[in-house]
């Protein structure tokens, strides 16, 4: 499990990017680069990282079902994702 101040940190990064989408926007077709520099530096979405919805985890994150490889291994073999089932042969 990743530590809460780190969940934390992405769920600001997130609301930060939302904040400053239309304005970052606006300056990047003005060429103002000295205006998008006095953005905040956690308001480019460049800075924000996929985590599992679950743990927090940051690594081996499965973009069509937001969890990690862990988590989706153990809720698929549990019966919990609709239409995923083992492969067996």
């Amino acid at each position: 499990m990743a530590k809460e101040s780190m969940k934390a940190r992405e769920v600001k990064r997130a609301r930060l990017v939302k904040k400053f989408e239309a304005k970052r926007a606006r300056l990047k077709t003005e060429g103002d680069y000295v205006g998008l520099s006095r953005l905040p530096r956690n308001s480019n979405p460049i800075r924000l990282h996929n985590r599992c919805s679950i743990t927090g985890r940051p690594r081996g994150y499965m973009r069509q079902f937001g969890i990690s490889r862990i988590t989706f291994r153990e809720m698929a073999s549990e019966g919990l994702i609709p239409g995923v089932k083992k492969a067996s042969w």
